[in-house]
């Protein structure tokens, strides 16, 4: 019975985790199955490829990124030097989860699945994240901080004992041996909204998509551990999709701020321009060309979901309730008839915990690759 299978899933979980364990037991016994027999990822344990017609993948469209996830493991890292004590880390990390709940509920959600351990070093895996991409828009937001200086204390192997953000990340990265560089690619991806604020193909807009979401991805895949290289190709697919699922949700608040994450090519095949884009007009064409775009990120979804079971086994839930929850906010956007213009499609409360079965069960099922995909 999935209830009993939650009754050792809480045992093996740390306290963070068993209020989450509990309300995923209920949402079980709630829905007497029907989540499971509902799921849009196809029948649990099916072994069958993914179908993905239409969904304007070009060939190959992943190589280039798969290059630039395998150069941070060849690339030698100097380890953090941390010199502070352990109050002060107790403190820096109790920060960061603060942080993590303010701005990220379904973060906060998967990683109260994980070990404390690893939920404290995923919590300032985000924290680094959430700094960095405010200080691009708020110069100054984070203790007077700019981008630039910001940048040299996150990457430093000895961070200043007094911020609580560089001190927790700089311990996660030594403790969990996060290659450097995966910082120093997400942290050139996001001073790209800088200069960057228009994309004219997919391939451009997935360039960017791994700077600031892949290398995320490929950081948290070290905290949580993963049993070989054959798990990147299944963590750029992941990225590229939260990413994707981000900018589509996010298309009005984007263009608040002078930015256009859409590719433009497409936006012309469906006869679009910035012009509708700038008016909110959600007609017939916005809507094929929104069902275009959903169904290309739900397409990564089902591609990415194998490479679970290329992890380690305790962040096995983390990454797929982060996925299933995540997911759902395309059908959300679908909800509210594509309308991402004044209004933010969000999932409530009850929809992240009834989808949470369905996580589990895909975690618990999950069926490791038969091979590396191309």
């Amino acid at each position: 019975r999935p209830q009993d299978g939650m009754k050792t899933c809480r045992g093996a979980l740390s306290e963070g985790a068993a209020v989450v364990v509990d309300l995923l037991a209920l949402g079980i016994c709630r829905s007497r199955g029907a989540a499971l027999r509902n799921a849009r990822w196809g029948d649990v344990g099916s072994t069958a490829a993914p179908i993905c017609e239409g969904s304007g993948l070009p060939e190959e469209w992943d190589g280039e990124l798969l290059a630039r996830a395998h150069e941070p493991l060849t690339m030698p890292d100097e380890a953090a030097v941390v010199l502070a004590d352990a109050g002060s880390l107790r403190r820096a990390y109790r920060y960061c989860a603060r942080l993590t709940q303010l701005h990220s509920r379904t973060f906060s959600l998967a990683c109260a699945l994980l070990p404390r351990p690893k939920r404290q070093a995923a919590q300032a895996l985000y924290a680094f994240c959430r700094v960095s991409d405010d200080l691009v828009d708020r110069p100054g937001c984070y203790r007077g901080l700019s981008f630039s200086e910001w940048r040299t204390m996150a990457l430093s192997t000895r961070p200043p004992a007094d911020d609580p953000v560089a001190l927790a990340w700089a311990d996660a990265r030594s403790r969990f041996g996060i290659p450097l560089g995966y910082a120093e690619q997400l942290l050139e991806g996001i001073a790209m909204d800088l200069q960057v604020r228009r994309y004219r193909t997919f391939r451009e807009l997935a360039r960017y998509c791994y700077a600031v979401a892949c290398t995320v991805g490929l950081m948290f895949m070290h905290i949580v551990d993963f049993t070989s290289r054959a798990a990147i190709p299944y963590a750029l697919r992941l990225g590229v999709a939260l990413q994707l699922t981000n900018i589509l949700r996010d298309v009005g608040e984007d263009w608040q701020r002078g930015r256009l994450y859409l590719p433009l090519e497409e936006l012309s095949q469906f006869g679009l321009s910035e012009e509708d884009i700038a008016v909110g007009r959600a007609d017939s064409r916005w809507r094929e060309f929104l069902a275009f775009q959903i169904g290309r990120a739900r397409c990564l979804y089902d591609l990415a979901m194998p490479g679970v079971a290329l992890l380690g086994r305790d962040g096995r839930l983390a990454v797929a309730a982060a996925a299933e929850l995540y997911r759902a906010i395309l059908h959300e956007i679908e909800k509210q008839g594509g309308d991402v213009f004044s209004k933010r499609a969000y999932v409530s409360l009850w929809g992240k915990v009834r989808r949470l079965p369905r996580a589990w069960w895909r975690s618990q099922r999950a069926l490791a690759p038969v091979a590396r995909p191309a």
